[in-house]
């Protein structure tokens, strides 16, 4: 773990900001720079060429976008990524119901500008959702591409191993018989959609459900799809109805349960046509 003032890649690094499975995230400048940066630097057991790729992946798939809610990145190393700094936390320390509805809007036109190139984020929850301290309206900035998905390089690479007669069909099952090999789920199970979890190839509809699980949880304070072991939420996101928001919370109104119940269809195909729909019909609701 590097210590407080050390220098990385000619940044120097302030303060942890927080950690994760695999890394560090660190506020830092650079000497000739006093604006601030965050610096994300690989735990030294986990530079391995699995996480080294992911960093990088992460990095490639950032880079390609410049929209105000994608977090902007700027350089990379081997193992650590120099990055735009976002001073307020993440979407869950909001609590107003206005700027709750602000981050969710933000976020699904950033989703919707991320699926028109191409790209499923394929990991959207409350921690990658952060958010600055000074905007009133909430300035939300989507992070953390490190799963994100190709569809053009998704659907090659998986026809590429099926010997060219893997169905390119999005509801279409992947398993081991068409891979060759056991599907890794790669996925935050309280925000995961039936269709990573059952291996079939992911889609626009797929960060759908995932931004569907975070307004629940904005908006009660609580997870949607809870289970006592990860197994048990694994069935519970693949085969039960989501429950009923408003049972839950009396500042919730019914019409939201029948927007959750599109977005969190089980089928794909069945949730709405994009993200900021979603989330329109969402704030409606909430009058």
């Amino acid at each position: 773990m590097p210590e407080p003032d050390a220098e990385l890649g000619g940044y120097v690094l302030e303060r942890p900001l927080g950690r994760g499975g695999s890394a560090t995230v660190y506020r830092a400048h650079r000497p000739d720079r006093p604006d601030p940066v965050a610096v994300k630097v690989l735990r030294a057991d986990h530079r391995n060429d699995a996480e080294l790729t992911r960093l990088q992946r992460e990095f490639a798939f950032a880079g390609r976008f410049t929209h105000p809610h994608i977090v902007a990145v700027y350089e990379a190393g081997r193992h650590w990524l120099a990055m735009q700094y976002v001073d307020g936390g993440n979407a869950s320390t909001l609590r107003s119901r206005h700027t709750q509805l602000s981050a969710l809007t933000q976020i699904a036109g950033a989703l919707d500008d991320i699926h028109r190139a191409g790209i499923v984020h394929c990991d959207v929850k409350p921690s990658n959702i952060l958010v600055h301290q000074t905007h009133s309206d909430c300035a939300a900035v989507l992070t953390d591409f490190g799963v994100a998905h190709s569809l053009a390089e998704d659907f090659a690479v998986r026809l590429a191993r099926a010997g060219g007669a893997l169905s390119l069909d999005p509801a279409k099952r992947i398993t081991h018989q068409h891979l060759g090999q056991p599907a890794t789920v790669l996925a935050s199970l309280p925000y995961a959609a039936p269709e990573i979890l059952l291996g079939r190839i992911p889609s626009a509809a797929t960060d759908q459900y995932a931004l569907a699980c975070t307004a629940a949880e904005l908006l009660t304070g609580h997870p949607l799809f809870t289970a006592g072991t990860p197994t048990e939420l694994v069935h519970a996101q693949i085969h039960r109805a989501p429950p009923a928001l408003s049972e839950r919370s009396a500042a919730v109104p019914p019409a939201i349960d029948a927007v959750l119940a599109t977005a969190l269809a089980k089928q794909p195909e069945q949730r709405y046509p994009s993200c900021t729909a979603m989330v329109a019909d969402l704030v409606r609701a909430l009058g």
